[in-house]
């Protein structure tokens, strides 16, 4: 006999062997049951879910002449009929091949014509929404009202192409998804069966490669079946699936987590190279980062993934490097690619590019990008802040009223004052569910308390304590009047400078980023076109450490001013004339 694909050889023949779909099982029974045989029936659903074999069963079953539990019993003169070939009980119908008026105008002719066998004439159509509107017209009327003897059962993937009036004439059946515990035990029986040796892990990954389709899980596990000779590993499985190697994926990501593009496009082209498509990377890819969220954000992610030991330490490690805000950018960014790639003329370029944004998120300006940024720059900041406190803590050890002589009085209260606002803009909401802020700790944000020889106990500045390394380059703090034209044009620089070197202050740098400035007198003028950023900038809190900041810098004045999209240097200056002069009259000519 010839050979038979897994699919077809274990294909269900009675209603207690249909995998899952109990809600319809369980209708179509109670109808035998009961006796009370519709006329036209519709079973939608995704493609291998059992569409076309449940039709199958239940022709079989309203001509049996001795049910067993509402099945066809297999061995009474009907079944025998109806199971061989020749039988003219039950037509089954390929619309996508029959799909013209002609076809359904001869089906109408010939539903008039009793069964031979059984007491049911069984129409079953399959692909039923591949009909032209006009053959949906011509078995119409037939649908509705059928002779006593007909049914009709239609199958279809897409019933949104359905006409309403064909909708509206059948019992609808929707097929759901077999989850994957059923296609993994389904697997199992059917191994058993075939004599063949498996990994539980080699199960599990057909049964996701399945993707909730009996169909498909069944034909990959025969092509895995003929690809292994002794025990069926899970290596055998993905070289059967032709994925990407798995350190290989691993390492793409993590170089993207890290932002090391150059080391993650050499990791892709090396993939590419031997052979590998660039669809099916980017599926690795995602597969991985769906894995790495599972791991990231579930307590039982082992029991969820199922992954041999080295593998699943190798994921979870990738899920340590990244916050949820970066897997989820990461994630949806090659989601983006995935469907770009459809009608893009060169797949390569498309990938490497999307490695490139999700490697890049200063160069991107959407949220999740700037989120992520800043979430990088708080982790680096902290970890400088850790290594200055440790660096600074044996000047600091020495008695307080040495450190009062050698500190100059302004310059000291000017830190003290940054200190107070720095710590004054609130904490961090600590209910992210991904963790990407969390609330600041006091070894954060400030340096620890180191008592003296009084035996008191002092706190640094942590504007002083990150100071001596981060702001090497800084100019020494000036007074008042004595900044010259070539330390004005420096004054913005460095306070972007200072801000960059305070954790709490990232947003306030990128606030602060795209503003221009210039000095009326002694005074520092800051420019924005846009207004949420004036309206930021001037609250209180904010307002106070940039005040407090450019004190460091020898700036005892500024002020920040909306200046309008477009507005040139005329208008400017026409506008500033009036701001200084209010309540004057002024006539400008």
């Amino acid at each position: 006999m010839a050979y038979l694909a897994f699919y077809r050889t274990f294909r269900p023949t009675t209603f207690d062997e249909v995998v899952r779909q109990e809600h319809i099982v369980k209708i179509l029974k109670n109808q035998i049951a009961a006796d009370k045989i519709g006329h036209a029936y519709l079973f939608c659903g995704p493609r291998g879910t059992g569409k076309t074999t449940l039709a199958k069963i239940f022709a079989r079953a309203v001509n049996c002449e001795h049910p067993v539990n509402c099945s066809p019993c297999g061995v009474c003169p009907t079944c025998k009929a109806l199971s061989s070939g020749a039988n003219m009980d039950i037509v089954e119908i390929d619309a996508a091949s029959n799909n013209g008026v002609d076809e359904m105008r001869d089906l109408r002719e010939k539903v008039q014509y009793p069964p031979v066998a059984g007491r049911k004439k069984v129409y079953i159509i399959d692909e039923v929404h591949m009909l032209s509107p006009s053959a949906f017209n011509a078995v119409l009327k037939t649908l509705e009202e059928p002779p006593a003897h007909a049914l009709f059962i239609l199958a279809t993937t897409e019933p949104q192409k359905i006409p309403a009036t064909i909708l509206s004439r059948c019992m609808r059946f929707d097929f759901k998804l077999i989850p994957r515990s059923d296609l993994e035990a389904l697997l199992k029986k059917v191994f058993d069966k075939v004599g063949k040796e498996y990994e539980e892990e080699a199960i599990s990954a057909i049964a996701r490669a399945g993707a909730g389709s009996a169909r498909d899980t069944l034909s990959i596990a025969d092509m895995c079946a003929s690809y292994s000779v002794g025990k069926l590993t899970y290596s055998d499985v993905t070289a059967v699936l032709g994925a990407a190697d798995f350190n290989s994926v691993a390492k793409i990501v993590n170089f993207m987590f890290e932002g090391d593009a150059s080391s993650a496009l050499s990791e892709v082209e090396a993939v590419l190279s031997t052979g590998k498509g660039v669809g099916t990377l980017c599926k690795d890819l995602l597969t991985f980062l769906n894995n790495v969220a599972i791991a990231k954000l579930c307590k039982n992610a082992r029991e969820i993934l199922n992954l041999p030991e080295d593998r699943f330490a190798l994921l979870f490690s990738s899920a340590e490097r990244a916050d949820g805000h970066k897997i989820l950018r990461t994630t949806e960014i090659l989601s983006v690619c995935e469907s770009d790639m459809r009608y893009a003329l060169n797949g390569a370029i498309t990938l490497e590019t999307a490695i490139l944004k999700c490697s890049l998120p200063e160069s991107d300006y959407n949220m999740d990008a700037l989120i992520s940024r800043v979430a990088a720059l708080e982790k680096k900041v902290e970890e400088g802040v850790k290594v200055a406190v440790q660096s600074v803590q044996q000047p600091f050890a020495q008695p307080a009223a040495q450190r009062a002589q050698k500190q100059p009085a302004a310059e000291k209260s000017s830190a003290e004052r940054s200190a107070a606002s720095h710590m004054s803009l609130g904490a961090i909401e600590e209910d992210d569910p991904f963790g990407a802020a969390k609330k600041p700790s006091a070894s954060a944000h400030s340096a620890p308390e180191i008592s003296d020889a009084s035996g008191g106990a002092s706190k640094p500045s942590a504007v002083q304590a990150e100071q001596p390394a981060l702001w090497d380059n800084a100019p020494p703090p000036a007074h008042a009047g004595s900044l010259t034209d070539e330390q004005k044009g420096k004054v913005f620089g460095n306070l972007l400078k200072l801000f960059r070197t305070t954790r709490r202050n990232a947003v306030l740098f990128t606030l602060c980023m795209d503003l221009e400035s210039a000095f009326e007198g002694d005074t520092l003028i800051l420019y924005t076109d846009t207004e949420a950023v004036f309206k930021a900038l001037n609250r209180e809190e904010n307002s106070r450490f940039i005040r407090d900041a450019l004190a460091e810098l020898g700036v005892f004045s500024h002020e920040v001013k909306f200046k309008p999209k477009g507005e040139s240097k005329w208008e400017s200056a026409e506008r500033r004339l009036k701001e200084n002069f209010k309540g004057i009259d002024i006539d400008i000519k």
